[in-house]
């Protein structure tokens, strides 16, 4: 087996012949200069991990078209690597954006949520809720029941303040209505008979 500082002519004609320890000592002798190099450039240390790996599989997959400089297959590598970062850092700006256009889904509650949450309810208030939409039923467990302040829900759930509160106030009304029908039914009443300015 080759020294460890010595240049990689030999070892590369003997991989290039199918020697899967001349390989292996190709990668034993500069993964470490080749990894180091990734995470200067991605500063994440699994995206480094994955991009010398996808240089050792270019050295490999390429073998007949490397090269080596100076007898060191090393400067061949740290460009495939410096591409391999490249091609990264490009798709990941690709999939943010991708992920950005998305629309926002409002997440549904499990059946096994909203099981719970009804059992600590009155059942006439879990009726009620029930009929609220996801993202109402969100806002309102966030507030009434966890004790979130509305300013608070506004920022985990994405929204403006003011959008928030506005929200919170249709969904008192919606609740109200459903639990006080009759008291509901009398302040409509009430409301159709003032006289309109």
């Amino acid at each position: 087996m080759e020294a460890r500082g010595a240049p990689d002519d030999a070892l590369w004609r003997r991989a290039l012949e199918g020697d899967g320890d001349a390989f292996g000592a190709i990668f034993d002798a500069h993964r470490d200069r080749v990894f180091a190099h990734c995470l200067r450039a991605l500063q994440s240390f699994h995206d480094a991990e994955d991009a010398t790996a996808v240089a050792f599989l270019e050295l490999w997959r390429k073998r007949a078209d490397a090269r080596t400089v100076d007898g060191s297959i090393l400067p061949w590598l740290l460009v495939t690597a410096t591409n391999t970062c490249r091609n990264l850092h490009r798709s990941r700006r690709r999939y943010q954006r991708v992920l950005q256009r998305l629309p926002r889904s409002e997440t549904v509650p499990s059946a096994e949520d909203r099981a719970e949450l009804a059992s600590e309810l009155s059942p006439e208030l879990a009726i009620a809720l029930e009929r609220l939409g996801a993202a109402d039923a969100r806002l309102f467990a966030l507030v009434a029941l966890e004790g979130y302040s509305p300013a608070e829900a506004a920022v985990v759930l994405g929204r403006s303040s003011g959008a928030v509160r506005t929200r919170l106030h249709r969904i008192r009304t919606r609740l109200r209505a459903h639990l006080e029908p009759e008291a509901a039914g009398s302040r409509a009443e009430e409301a159709a008979c003032e006289p309109t300015p």
